[in-house]
């Protein structure tokens, strides 16, 4: 299977289909993967076995990883979301498949769950951020300007850099924090319960990408990598076994909603110095409907 990775065309690819046979069988160059597979938590997903043995389920990730790694640029980066608690794995697995390990982004809820017995409640996932090779290809140090705290004296002049703490980025998968973004049913039901948010996908594809370079999904959900790829000029191949998710990702990619846009964030970004060449808003024919 061979994708154009034409700088000048966008066309992003939806592949239905089990993502190790599809890996297994893609050979362009990837610049930029993120990688958020089921995380083995017993969901009720149609097409998806999410109650796999420990060993077993991780051994896929392993593999599933490698093969992304046969595929990545030199200096192509990848970001692995998952679990706090699953850490331990995610780093063993990146390493054992060479991946070189740059930084473990804490991606804080504005939501935390209930304490247990015997530990905290949680309120964050990591997002493990590794390259091919010691130096990426690609990264672009943005700046956002958040609201100041309470210990701040003076006004910023120019934001501040991007750490590796992530807090201002409200998730999807709860109650008000749903908002206008997520993807409803006819019935006004969640159509994906665990939908990533737009603002999430544009740090990352803004940080380690370029635009023309090609990003990869293997597990596309409701594609909303895609969706933020195709409007920075960026190529994308989205790989998603479930048939209706599928076609979620092709509407979203036909017709942009508002809630869907980029265009809203841009004034988070504006003190990054190279925004110009990164951002490229409207690159391409997108149909915004309200």
């Amino acid at each position: 299977m061979n994708l154009s990775n034409a700088e000048n065309k966008i066309n992003p690819q939806v592949i239905t289909g089990d993502c190790q046979q599809i890996l297994s069988s893609l050979v362009t160059k990837v610049d930029l993967t993120f990688l958020d597979p089921p995380f083995n938590q017993q969901k009720d997903y149609a097409f998806c076995d999410d109650h796999l043995p420990e060993n077993e389920y991780w051994e896929m990730m392993r593999k599933i990883c490698e093969r992304i790694f046969q595929l990545s640029s030199d200096g192509g980066a990848i970001y692995f979301m998952q679990r706090e608690k699953n850490t331990e794995q995610v780093l063993r697995v990146l390493r054992e498949a060479d991946w070189t390990f740059q930084n473990l982004v804490i991606w804080k809820k504005m939501t935390s769950a209930v304490p247990g017995q015997m530990r905290f409640g949680k309120a964050f996932q990591i997002i493990a951020f590794a390259t091919k090779g010691k130096r990426p290809r690609v990264f672009n140090r943005l700046r956002i300007n958040p609201p100041l705290l309470k210990h701040h004296k003076y006004e910023r002049e120019n934001g501040i850099f991007v750490t590796d703490i992530w807090d201002d980025i409200r998730e999807l998968t709860s109650g008000y924090f749903a908002g206008d973004e997520a993807i409803r049913n006819e019935t006004g039901d969640r159509f994906h319960k665990q939908q990533s948010p737009i603002a999430l996908l544009l740090r990352i594809i803004l940080t380690s990408s370029k635009i023309g370079d090609f990003i990869l999904d293997p597990f596309a959900g409701t594609g909303t990598c895609s969706v933020v790829a195709k409007q920075l000029g960026r190529n994308s191949v989205n790989v998603e076994i479930d048939k209706e998710n599928a076609e979620q990702i092709e509407k979203r990619l036909h017709s942009t909603c508002k809630a869907d846009s980029i265009d809203k964030y841009f004034e988070d970004y504006k003190f990054t110095e190279n925004l110009a060449e990164i951002w490229k808003s409207g690159a391409h024919s997108l149909t915004v409907s309200p």
